[in-house]
């Protein structure tokens, strides 16, 4: 059948979707959810049915979706043939893995290269997060996943060894640790290229807090030139595309805060041999607010990180570190750029300072190397190397300021801070506008067990303008974000 081309204007952020009058659906017997092809002229793709009930979609019309317009180079009334098309082959693989089958190397290959070219919608991806879900994955499983995420994305491949990665699970507010991190092991020598991820559920990821000092999207060929300057960069993985699907599945995982730990372990360890990283450090927070809450499960996924580096030809340390409050004051990206200049300037909140130092540390063993992360840091070099860092990547002196609209909690008696919610200070930043609203969050002035007078600051809200405050504080005063006894 010849359809003539409607944009709609519209995007769907990845799938390749297209839409039918009901009329002309029905003389192609097909139904929502089905899958046609479009061809123009030599030029072929795939694309997901959806109906048009109303008159948005006229019969002899076909509406296409951003992605599937700029892939196929089309525009308004152009001609365009639409047939039936077979269903992609991982449907079958992923039916398979419903039943509880066992998938194999080229099973998750073709469901990685299914979603990198977008021929699935994100119905069919959430089935296959849901199956790895409740049918759990081998650790053979997770390899085979690692190994298609990095085989279907790109790749930094550097012509040196060894190469340091860092990572930490998340779930922690704060915890900016990877900038002073990096800092210290580039300027004792080592290559350590980190990517990092934007924000997701939290106020700030390492990405977000360092774009207020540098940028963080950089192609490749640019990448390798910051890595030979300074030893180390600081950049978004997702402008990288690396590891590319791996994206697309956390899209899917966020809705129902399903983290299947056979992806969760695939999707970071991609990320590192995505870097070709020989050593890699991976900070697993326990607590009560954290993502992982008991110890025992901390302890289990210790164990399956160093088992699937040694598949992976990497030597993978993880380390269980305490997870029931925030690491550092700030929660936002200004904020938490500020506590990790503090840091690599010798001052800086002390819990920060000392987790840092620690996973440096580890690093430094793995690679046989003294444990010198404190004299490093001490002696000014790894801030130093901090700022080779920024300039390299487009940055330049840090001068740093906060949201001019800002809020303090106060105490209503004397006591100890008995708890402190992770999940609710995270939840009240980014009401407050962080991430996007760089300058805004919460700056954190107790610590657990802290002796506090009556009428003292608990905590200050930072935010971009009085509504957004005013939402925060609404938050704040719904929830018991800091008990005190």
């Amino acid at each position: 059948m010849k359809l003539k081309v409607k944009n709609i204007g519209l995007s769907t952020g990845g799938p390749l979707i297209a839409i039918l009058n009901k009329e002309d659906a029905i003389n192609l017997d097909l139904f929502a959810l089905d899958r046609v092809r479009l061809k123009k002229n030599n030029k072929i793709l795939s694309a997901v049915i959806d109906i048009a009930e109303d008159h948005q979609i006229i019969p002899g019309y076909i509406g296409l979706f951003q992605e599937v317009v700029k892939k196929l180079k089309t525009h308004n009334n152009e001609i365009l043939n639409v047939a039936l098309q077979k269903r992609p082959a991982s449907i079958k693989i992923i039916k398979r893995k419903l039943k509880d089958e066992k998938l194999n190397s080229q099973d998750y290959n073709q469901i990685v290269k299914d979603i990198v070219a977008n021929r699935l919608s994100d119905t069919e991806i959430t089935y296959f997060v849901s199956a790895c879900y409740t049918r759990g994955m081998t650790l053979d499983e997770s390899a085979y996943l690692t190994r298609a995420l990095v085989k279907n994305g790109s790749q930094l491949k550097l012509n040196k060894k060894p190469i340091l990665d860092k990572h930490s699970i998340g779930g922690i507010a704060g915890n900016r640790t990877t900038p002073i991190v990096v800092s210290i092991i580039a300027a004792a020598g080592f290559t350590i290229p980190k990517t990092s991820s934007r924000a997701i559920t939290s106020a700030a990821g390492t990405a977000d807090t360092m774009e207020v000092l540098a940028s963080v999207s950089h192609p490749i060929k640019k990448i390798y030139s910051i890595v030979k300057k300074t030893n180390a960069c600081l950049v978004w993985g997702g402008a990288l595309d690396l590891a590319s699907a791996d994206d697309k599945l956390i899209k899917i995982e966020h809705p129902l805060s399903l983290d299947p730990k056979g992806i969760l372990l695939s999707s970071i360890m991609a990320k590192k041999k995505a870097v070709n990283a020989t050593h890699v450090i991976v900070d697993i927070p326990y607590g009560k607010e954290a993502k992982i809450s008991k110890l025992v499960n901390a302890k289990d996924l210790q164990k399956k990180f160093t088992q699937l580096g040694k598949k992976l030809g990497m030597k993978v340390k993880a380390v269980i570190t305490k997870g029931d409050q925030p690491i550092g004051k700030g929660i936002g990206p200004v904020l938490e750029a500020m506590d990790v200049l503090e840091v690599l300037q010798g001052s800086g909140p002390q819990d920060l300072r000392k987790k840092s130092l620690f996973l440096a540390n580890e690093l430094f063993k793995m690679v046989n190397h003294k444990p010198e992360a404190s004299k490093i840091l001490d002696s000014g070099l790894a801030y130093k190397k901090f700022l080779e860092i920024i300039k390299a990547q487009g940055g330049k002196k840090p001068k740093l300021t906060l949201a001019s609209f800002k809020y303090n909690l106060k105490t209503t008696k004397a006591g100890k801070v008995s708890y402190i919610d992770n999940k609710e200070i995270n939840h009240i930043a980014r009401i407050a506008g962080a991430p996007n609203n760089k300058k805004a969050g919460i700056y954190l002035h107790v610590r657990l067990n802290s002796k506090v007078k009556k009428s003292q600051s608990i905590l200050t809200i930072y935010a971009e303008n009085k509504s957004k405050l005013n939402f925060a504080i609404e938050a704040l005063r719904d929830s018991e974000v800091v008990k005190i006894k």
